[in-house]
């Protein structure tokens, strides 16, 4: 699914699994975002290869968080030239917490190339801002394309909906914090880990407007 120019969708629909969205970034470089579970990669495979992509055309894996449902398709990328990146803290949780997650992810010795730091990332030509959003996860990330005024936000937030906090590193308040630092971000699109995406400036507002208004209670 086409977002705008140069950005590319693969939403998970099929309810009898769960899987994250991944999306792509194909300009100066490839960027794949979140992919997925290894088991459920097939229609990443196939969405790339409909614009004529194959993993090997793939620069940067960005990963917003460790759920195995968001970077368990790393395995896909091992021992090829694609650089993996992730948040430093979301990376320093996982070993003081799961020292042998990479086994159980199916990556032995599981290490990215590249540690991200809240703050400016320039890829390519191509500029982003790296929002360190906790809540759902301790070193969760949203991934700003200023660019394009998209925003990757992980299980930060959603259609209608904002991420679980009750699980290992959970924290509503924090969550409530982080979804107020991105809402007051000029954007055009809010890409989510799970769910339609949002596109339109009106509508991407109105949306962290109803999460304000019914979630944050519960947060």
């Amino acid at each position: 699914m086409k977002i705008t120019e140069n950005l590319y969708a693969f939403l998970w629909v099929n309810p009898t699994a769960n899987n994250c969205n991944s999306y792509l970034i194909n300009g100066d470089k490839n960027i794949l975002i979140d992919p997925g579970h290894d088991h459920l990669f097939q229609h990443i495979h196939e969405g790339l290869a409909n614009i004529s992509i194959s993993l090997h055309d793939i620069d940067l894996v960005i990963i917003t968080h460790a759920h195995p449902d968001h970077m368990e398709g790393v395995r896909r990328f091992v021992g090829s030239s694609t650089m993996i990146a992730m948040s430093q803290l979301e990376m320093d949780f996982v070993r003081n917490v799961a020292p042998n997650y990479g086994n159980a992810v199916g990556i032995s010795g599981f290490e990215p190339d590249i540690l991200l730091q809240e703050g400016s990332l320039k890829i390519g030509d191509m500029n982003f801002q790296v929002i360190h959003s906790p809540g759902h996860s301790p070193g969760s990330l949203c991934l700003h394309w200023i660019d394009k005024k998209a925003l990757f936000t992980g299980d930060v937030v959603f259609f209608n909906g904002v991420g679980r906090t009750d699980i290992p590193g959970g924290n509503g308040k924090t969550l409530k914090e982080s979804i107020k630092k991105i809402s007051r971000l000029d954007l055009d699109y809010l890409l989510p880990g799970h769910g339609d995406a949002v596109s339109g400036r009106d509508h991407v507002k109105k949306n962290f407007k109803q999460i304000e208004d019914f979630w944050f209670a519960y947060l």
